[in-house]
C-alpha cells in the first residue's frame, strides 16, 4: 500500500513538473511573440550607397543597414527596411509610416524642430565632385557659371537653397532623387559638378576611379550623421542609443565600419 502511495505521489510530482515546464515554455514563447510583434520600420533612400542601397539581388544592404540590423538583434526586435521618398522623410516619420530614419541623415537645427536624434555617430562633409580631368573647379566660388547638381532632401540642398549668392551664380541647378542619377549625368557631361556627401561620393568614386575626381575642399559647414526618431518616440530613441553605445564599447560598430570603409571612421565619445 505504501509503495502504491509512493508511486502515486511520484506521478503527481512529475505531472505538476510537466505542467509548470509547459507553462514556462508557453510564457517564454508569449514573451518572444510580444517582443517581436511589431517590427521596427526603418525609412531609407534605397539608392544611397554605401549607407543603404540595393545589391545585384535587389536586397537592401549597406553600412547603416548593418548597424540597424545589429541594433535590432540586441533589442530582440524584428526590423523592416522601407524605401521612401527621401525628400518626404519627415512626413513619413511624423505619420508613423516609419519608426526611424537611418540612412546617412545629417543632424541639423532645422531637423531638430521636427524629430529627435541619436547621438552623432559619424562625421560628414559636403564636397565637390567633378568629371575626371576637370581643372577649372577648385572650390565653391569656381562653381559660378557651371551646371551644378545635388540630391533633393539632403543637407547640401538646404545649404545651397539658403545661400542666394552661391545658387544664383550657377548657370543651372539640378536636383536629383538620388546621387546615382546625379553621378551618371556628371559622367555623361550633362552637369559640370556635384555638391554632395563625401562618404557617398567617395564610395561611388571607388567604383569609377577613371571617371570621377573629388575636390578636397568642404562646401558649407561640416555635419554629423545621426538617427532620426519621432518626437513622440523618445523611448525607442533611448533604447536604440543604449545598444549603439554598447556596440561602440565592444568594437562591433568599428568592425562594421572597417567592412564598408576599410577603416574605423565612427565618432568616439
Amino acid at each position: 500500500m505504501n509503495f502504491k502511495k509512493l508511486l502515486s505521489v511520484f506521478a503527481c510530482v512529475m505531472l505538476l513538473s510537466a505542467l509548470l515546464t509547459g507553462c514556462g515554455e508557453d510564457k517564454k514563447k508569449a514573451d518572444t511573440k510580444v517582443s517581436n510583434e511589431k517590427p521596427i520600420v526603418v525609412g531609407l533612400d534605397d539608392n544611397f550607397p554605401p549607407m543603404g542601397f540595393r545589391d545585384d539581388k535587389q536586397e537592401i544592404v549597406g553600412f547603416d543597414v548593418d548597424l540597424a540590423k545589429e541594433a535590432a538583434k540586441r533589442l530582440n526586435r524584428n526590423i523592416e527596411f522601407k524605401a521612401i521618398d527621401w525628400s518626404s522623410k519627415e512626413a513619413e516619420l511624423k505619420s508613423g509610416r516609419v519608426d526611424i530614419l537611418w540612412n546617412g541623415l545629417d543632424i541639423t537645427e532645422k531637423r531638430k524642430e521636427n524629430m529627435l536624434f541619436s547621438d552623432p555617430y559619424m562625421e560628414n562633409r559636403q564636397i565637390i565632385f567633378v568629371k575626371k580631368g576637370t581643372t577649372d573647379i577648385i572650390d565653391e566660388k569656381s562653381l559660378a557659371g557651371k551646371v551644378v547638381g545635388t540630391q533633393s532632401g539632403g543637407t547640401t540642398e538646404e545649404y545651397i537653397d539658403g545661400n542666394d549668392v552661391l545658387r544664383n551664380s550657377f548657370k543651372d541647378y539640378k536636383k536629383y532623387s538620388d546621387y546615382v542619377a546625379a553621378f551618371m549625368d556628371l559622367e555623361n557631361g550633362r552637369i559640370d559638378a556635384i555638391v554632395g556627401d563625401e562618404i557617398t561620393g567617395r564610395y561611388y568614386m571607388s567604383k569609377h576611379l577613371d571617371k570621377i575626381d573629388a575636390v578636397e575642399v568642404a562646401v558649407g559647414p561640416v555635419s554629423n550623421f545621426g538617427i532620426g526618431f519621432s518626437k513622440e518616440n523618445k523611448k525607442l530613441r533611448d533604447e536604440v542609443q543604449k545598444v549603439l553605445d554598447e556596440m561602440s564599447a565592444d568594437g562591433t560598430s568599428a568592425k562594421i565600419s572597417e567592412t564598408w570603409f576599410g577603416k574605423d571612421i565612427m565618432l568616439k565619445k
